[in-house]
């Protein structure tokens, strides 16, 4: 199956470059349906372009505060320079806690497709 998602264009670049491994979503409806071996198609808010990834693992956790103590964080998009300011409370930008504790949060790992 294949899914389409958009992001910001810094982790749309991560991930087109090999240092975000993991996208980290709300467990909504949509995303539950996901499983290893799904595609997952993601488009760029600022340029409108695509790129398509693999799912080769799913990590789910009830908070993103479980999910950042679980999951590298280099691979979630974090670099050397910010990976010491890391913090659960960075997805209240996409997420509501309300919204975290209803559906639970997701990390899938990705490999991108060439």
């Amino acid at each position: 199956m294949r899914y389409t998602m958009k992001l910001d264009e810094v982790p749309f670049e991560q991930i087109a470059n090999g240092t975000k491994t993991i996208e980290m979503r709300l467990n909504d409806e949509k995303r539950r349906k996901i499983v290893v071996g799904d595609e997952i198609e993601f488009t760029s808010l600022l340029s409108a372009k695509t790129l398509l990834a693999k799912v080769i693992n799913k990590y789910v956790f009830s908070s993103f505060e479980e999910l950042y103590v679980k999951l590298p964080l280099e691979k979630c998009g974090y670099t050397n320079e910010n990976i010491d300011l890391a913090s659960p409370n960075d997805m209240f930008k996409y997420y509501s806690l309300d919204q975290q504790f209803e559906d639970g949060v997701v990390g899938i790992e990705l490999s991108l497709i060439k």
